[in-house]
């Protein structure tokens, strides 16, 4: 697997503040890769005690069979990664709480072309970072998938998002994240964490909010985007028209079924 290297956080002794309830069921936090998969983490960090954390290793198809302690039904944990949807993880996860994160690919795809040039990334696509790729010669390759050594982008969404529709993980879209995020004092934040955690089993504290801030501090987070280091080349806010048009042929109907207009 490619190696992702991240400075450590300080959310366990972040995490000491709060009075904790312990998980009275297993949880697993689900995501498509580049879909703020540790920004959710760390906020739900804040709501389960240290000792009920797997911290392991972020799980994945390829080492799950190294880590299935963390769904032992006797030892409820919180553990993440990003889980195809398959026969062995579905079983290994039977009775295990599941929350799926997912993100716009129109937006997914500017994602995954920062992170694959960053310092924190290194893979078998190191030699995109020399520079000699235009923004739009990135952008096709992270729609299209490179040839034996990163899978298309309708792969990447199918298997780890797609397939574990209706089967009872919790769908989370990363842009209403944020959006409450930054009205955490209002009435929508409320409902939204609310729901959120009860889709975790987490009775909701009378903190949350505070316990959501410290969790959601973009520093503590080695992957954010303002964190990345070492890019040499400057990407668009938003992905450009035609990249938009490439999304819509490389995989037509996936923004619609995942809530996206």
């Amino acid at each position: 697997m490619p190696l992702v290297r991240m400075k450590p956080d300080t959310l366990n002794e972040e995490n000491l503040r709060f009075e904790q309830a312990p998980l009275r069921q297993g949880l697993f936090l689900n995501s498509v890769p580049k879909s703020g998969s540790h920004l959710l983490r760390n906020i739900v960090r804040m709501f389960v005690p240290v000792e009920q954390q797997y911290h392991a290793q972020f799980i994945q198809w390829a080492n799950l069979g190294q880590h299935l302690s963390a769904f032992d039904r006797q030892k409820p944990q919180l553990s993440w990664g990003h889980l195809f949807f398959a026969d062995d993880s579905a079983m290994e996860m039977a009775g295990v709480r599941k929350i799926l994160l997912v993100r716009d690919p129109y937006s997914w795809v500017l994602a995954r072309a920062r992170f694959f040039l960053s310092d924190e990334f290194h893979g078998n696509v190191d030699r995109l970072k020399q520079g000699e790729l235009s923004v739009n010669e990135l952008l096709n390759l992270m729609i299209f998938g490179i040839y034996q050594k990163a899978p298309p982008m309708i792969d990447v969404f199918t298997h780890n998002a797609v397939a574990w529709l209706g089967t009872g993980a919790y769908l989370v879209r990363y842009e209403e994240l944020v959006a409450q995020l930054k009205d955490l004092d209002g009435r929508g934040a409320e409902f939204f964490f609310a729901n959120l955690l009860d889709a975790c089993g987490i009775d909701m504290p009378g903190d949350w909010r505070e316990r959501v801030r410290v969790g959601s501090d973009r520093k503590q987070s080695g992957t954010a985007r303002e964190n990345l280091t070492g890019l040499n080349i400057e990407f668009p806010d938003e992905l450009p028209e035609v990249q938009k048009k490439l999304v819509n042929f490389a995989a037509p109907g996936l923004r619609e079924l995942l809530g996206y207009r």
